[in-house]
């Protein structure tokens, strides 16, 4: 049965969770909007409301202040994606730890999350350095600071960590900038330095130089700064 939830926070955000989608569309809500549903009843959608603009191969979609997700396990991602917005990513990543899904960051980004990878252990030192690494990436923490955050020895948390992720403390904060990077060169217009600094680089040199090295190449939006 379609479902639709409504929430006032900052404002007023209209949600459907899977064939939702037709209530909002029946009560004109989303003429000339981007929107998604079930894929079994995108084409019905798209025809019964020719006003609207069905996308295919979306998670969910945001238009304004309405939000439209595939499914039920997509009205998950979407929830995730909405705290994200007013909590940021740490808040939903713990959200999603809880839930134990995968966090996926957009409608149409993969099941892999930066925010999940890493924590497939039950230490609990390690998650709280991990939190508290998300959270203060633009401080650019010295090993000393992780390791009281920790509570243990330099030494100690380094070992830990390594047995508990299977990679370094190093590589996994710049696999976290990147992350942030990313997202920053997608969502606003701050140029490179800015987003350089407030990810914890050195400078956009810096940046620009190890994104080179990953499998996702910086692209910026349409006229933002470099």
């Amino acid at each position: 049965m379609p479902r639709i939830t409504t929430i006032s926070v900052w404002g007023v955000y209209l949600c459907s969770i899977c064939t939702g989608a037709f209530m909002l569309a029946q009560a004109g809500l989303l003429d000339g909007r981007k929107c998604t549903t079930h894929w079994k009843r995108l084409d019905e959608l798209q025809t019964t409301y020719p006003h609207l603009l069905a996308q295919h191969d979306r998670l969910f979609v945001k238009d304004g202040n309405v939000y439209t997700s595939a499914g039920v396990t997509a009205g998950i991602d979407l929830a995730l994606a909405m705290l994200e917005e007013q909590q940021g990513p740490l808040f939903a990543s713990k959200v999603a730890r809880e839930l134990v899904v995968y966090y996926r960051r957009s409608g149409t980004s993969s099941q892999n999350s930066i925010y999940l990878d890493y924590r497939n252990h039950v230490n609990g030192a390690i998650h709280q350095m991990q939190d508290w690494l998300i959270a203060h990436l633009e401080t650019r923490p010295t090993l000393d600071d992780l390791a009281e955050v920790a509570n243990m020895s330099t030494r100690n948390l380094t070992r830990t960590f390594r047995k508990e992720t299977g990679t370094t403390i190093n590589a996994y904060t710049t696999l976290l900038r990147l992350e942030v990077a990313r997202t920053l060169a997608q969502q606003s217009s701050l140029t490179m330095e800015a987003i350089a600094a407030k990810c914890g680089f050195q400078d956009a040199r810096q940046l620009r130089r190890i994104w080179q090295k990953t499998d996702k190449p910086f692209v910026s939006r349409p006229g933002q700064p470099n």
